[in-house]
């Protein structure tokens, strides 16, 4: 835990690395423990007085791909620009170009803000490049498989027509 207004007072700067393994809401998401995240935290105040948290992160991690199921690497960056906030009106009053991080005490975990700033950085699906993947994918205007798709089916409605009475008079 760190006093965020006391640490952008100072003009703390503070980095390190982290594994998967120390985050316990961002490990569930992946496919493995190995990995490795990088953090840099900048604690500031701008000219309004506000309090500033400038959060960046890169991650390198293993994700399952969507086509195959299979394990594969990932890698994430993501940069973010925050403002200590205490309630919801103050965060509707930010600048566009500042995020809210919105504290109920003076003391934010920095374990939990980066742990959030993954997860909004992460992909939501991921997939190996299309010639890598091992699960081979057919394109749906593939003509040969048209035709045999269309082989294959034999007409519902083929049972209906031995039922309609016939026309002799």
């Amino acid at each position: 835990m760190l006093d965020v207004r006391k640490a952008a007072v100072r003009g703390l700067v503070m980095a390190g690395e982290l594994k998967p393994l120390d985050l316990a809401r961002f490990r569930p998401l992946l496919a493995g423990d190995e990995g490795r995240v990088a953090v840099k935290m900048t604690f500031s105040r701008d000219e309004e007085g506000r309090y500033l948290v400038d959060v960046a992160v890169e991650a390198d991690f293993l994700a399952v791909c969507q086509r195959c199921l299979e394990t594969m690497p990932e890698r994430l960056s993501s940069e973010s620009k925050l403002a200590v906030v205490w309630t919801d009106e103050e965060a509707a009053s930010l600048p566009r170009y500042l995020d809210p991080l919105i504290l109920q005490e003076d003391t934010c975990s920095l374990l939990e803000l980066v742990e959030e700033e993954l997860i909004l950085a992460m992909k939501p699906f991921s997939y190996h490049d299309t010639g890598t993947c091992k699960r081979k994918t057919v394109s749906f205007f593939d003509p040969l498989v048209k035709e045999a798709v269309v082989e294959e089916k034999p007409n519902p409605f083929d049972v209906l027509e031995q039922l309609k009475p016939s026309n002799k008079h």
